[in-house]
């Protein structure tokens, strides 16, 4: 008899899990966090150092038939030490509006589980030739001709309405940063990033 209802628990439970991923789901959020940048080492003298930065934004998420899309706009700030030598010593900031578009799977259910994802991010550079509303009006027409690129994958916890998301972002496009007030210099910039998220959708 035991056997029989631990087999019929172990039913409901998987067609549970298994509806909730089938049915279409949508949910809207907010997100903050904090990262740790790295650059390239392309010009061959220079080192750098991890710095922490931060990045908040809105995040959506489209899920059916075990999948799910997640679009996400957010303000970023990537921050690195550069050292030149050993007395010589610098800091460098990329400012950005940044939009991934993740590919992933869920697992779980009754409001607990684990994603992975991966997938694109357009970034637009907020410098001194382009302020934050230009940046912001070129992500939300989705101008990717002005972006930098990147991939990015990571993995998630959702607890009911809350998200916790660990990623790794790879740069593939060369940015540009004034070292030393007169010098442009490009490098790739990667990063990692730990966010919080709550869903009020």
């Amino acid at each position: 008899m035991k056997k029989i209802f631990l087999s019929l628990a172990i039913l409901v439970a998987a067609a549970t899990a298994s509806q909730a991923q089938i049915i279409p789901s949508v949910q809207v959020g907010v997100k903050g966090g904090v990262n740790l940048s790295s650059l390239s080492n392309n010009q061959g003298t220079f080192s750098s150092s991890n710095r922490a930065g931060y990045l908040g934004g809105l995040w959506a998420r489209f899920g059916a038939l075990g999948f799910n899309v997640q679009p996400e706009l957010y303000y970023t700030s990537k921050n690195v030490n550069i050292q030149k030598s050993t007395t010589e010593s610098a800091n460098a900031s990329f400012k950005s509006i940044d939009i991934p578009i993740l590919l992933g799977t869920k697992i779980g259910a009754f409001g607990l589980g684990g994603r992975f994802y991966a997938g694109p991010l357009l970034s637009f550079a907020i410098d001194k030739d382009n302020s934050l509303g230009n940046a912001l009006g070129s992500a939300t027409r989705f101008d990717y001709k002005s972006s930098n690129f990147a991939l990015t994958a990571g993995a998630g916890v959702d607890i009911r309405r809350i998200s916790i998301d660990l990623r790794y972002e790879a740069g593939l496009t060369k940015q540009t940063y004034i070292l030393d007030g007169s010098t442009n210099y490009k490098t790739r910039v990667s990063l990692f990033n730990l966010t919080l998220g709550y869903a009020f959708l």
